[in-house]
């Protein structure tokens, strides 16, 4: 099956001595920045030829002994501990945002202003006016723009949004979509970025909910209105390096929604990080008129799906569809045609990857497999409208 994106179509230059190299400059080394550099590693044995190869030229952090350490174990050429040092850097043609949510706006606003392309991290931003920021500053620059919203790169999501598209589950009537985990679960856990407002904007909503929402946009269609409510359950945690003193919880550990599509559809968002027995449960649920799809990430090669028209009759329920053959979305050029091998979540990273060099290269679109500035943008409209319906007790028009 094909979609929208190249990856698997041999996009790549035949001659080795035409592949240009692309010089990335990447701000974070935490988890997502190492994440990131794993798949501009992995990129062009895996895609062979590819569109471009990465050139590590340089990395960002505070700590510069921390930096430096960090650029030698990823393969960086040099460090900065001042971002502003990687958008002056001329080597640098795209820009890799990793950082956390507070460092999204400055830096990408500036990048895009020195005519670098640019792979953020999601959320674009905090929220929607400073993603609004973002996304005019990419606007104006005329540059290439990617949200890092990698589960669209999933083969069974893709495969997912193809069914979808191809009306083989009908007139969609309900999606029930949630992410779930148990981080924050031990009340004896430090504080941390992520769970100060200033830094993170949000929390459950912005971090976790914003891959619901995006999935729901993705495989559904845009959002009318919202009706949620949301929790803090811990109030108070250690600081992350100084235990013996306390800090405020300043955004949601959970949260609820009840969301109205514009085409008529009906259905649930939600999002927690208090969950027991929960590692990475990014779920969905869609039901049509013609049949019902879902999927796990914590069984990401798996997409289950029930047809009404199936036979026999007589039994009912949910098939298993394994989505690692050849033929499967963004799944071909991993392994040969033999092979059936389970696809990974770094693998998720290395088609972002393939797919962003090649829309940079060969002057294609980002959109609609890729998320753009754009989605980044409406995931955080809907963000927003949560986090207002929550505090006013009622629905909320989503207005973009």
């Amino acid at each position: 099956m094909q979609i929208e994106s190249n990856i698997g179509q041999g996009a790549g230059r035949a001659n080795d001595d035409d592949i240009p190299e692309i010089g990335v400059g990447m701000l974070g080394y935490g988890f997502m920045g190492k994440a990131h550099s794993n798949g501009f590693r992995k990129v062009a044995y895996t895609f062979w030829p590819p569109p471009a190869v990465p050139k590590l030229v340089a990395i960002c952090g505070r700590s510069g002994r921390g930096t430096a350490e960090t650029a030698r174990q990823f393969g960086y050429s040099k460090y900065y501990t001042d971002w502003r040092d990687i958008i002056r850097d001329d080597e640098i043609e795209l820009f890799d945002n990793s950082g956390p949510n507070n460092i999204h706006a400055d830096p990408c606003i500036a990048a895009a202003a020195a005519g670098k392309n640019i792979l953020c991290e999601k959320p674009l931003g905090r929220n929607s006016i400073e993603s609004r920021d973002i996304w005019d500053a990419a606007k104006r620059a005329g540059i290439r723009h990617m949200l890092a919203f990698n589960f669209r790169f999933v083969p069974a999501i893709a495969l997912a949004r193809k069914l979808v598209q191809d009306g083989v589950v009908g007139h969609v009537y309900h999606f029930r979509g949630q992410f779930l985990g148990n981080w924050f679960l031990d009340t004896k856990a430090p504080m941390v970025w992520r769970l100060n407002r200033e830094a993170a904007g949000s929390g459950a909503v912005g971090d976790l909910g914003s891959h619901v929402i995006d999935l729901a946009r993705f495989l559904v269609g845009e959002p009318a209105s919202v009706s949620a409510t949301k929790r803090t359950f811990t109030r108070e945690r250690a600081l992350l390096n100084e235990p013996s003193k306390m800090a405020r919880v300043e955004v949601d550990d959970a949260f609820e929604a009840v969301v109205e599509f514009k085409n008529g559809a009906i259905g649930t968002l939600e999002a927690s990080t208090v969950c027991s027995g929960r590692q990475m449960h990014l779920a969905f649920e869609i039901d049509g008129s013609k049949g019902s799809i879902r999927f796990n990430l914590e069984r990401m090669n798996e997409l289950e799906f029930c047809l009404a028209d199936d036979e026999p009759k007589e039994v009912i329920g949910f098939r298993d569809a394994i989505v690692t053959k050849r033929n499967d979305p963004l799944y071909d050029r991993w392994f040969d045609h033999l092979s059936q091998h389970m696809f990974g979540y770094e693998g998720t990273i290395v088609n972002e990857v393939y797919h962003f060099l090649d829309c940079i290269v060969n002057r294609r679109d980002v959109a609609p497999h890729g998320a753009t500035f754009e989605d980044g943008y409406r995931c955080a409209v809907v963000c927003d409208a949560i986090l207002e319906s929550c505090e006013s007790k009622r629905s909320v028009e989503v207005d973009y």
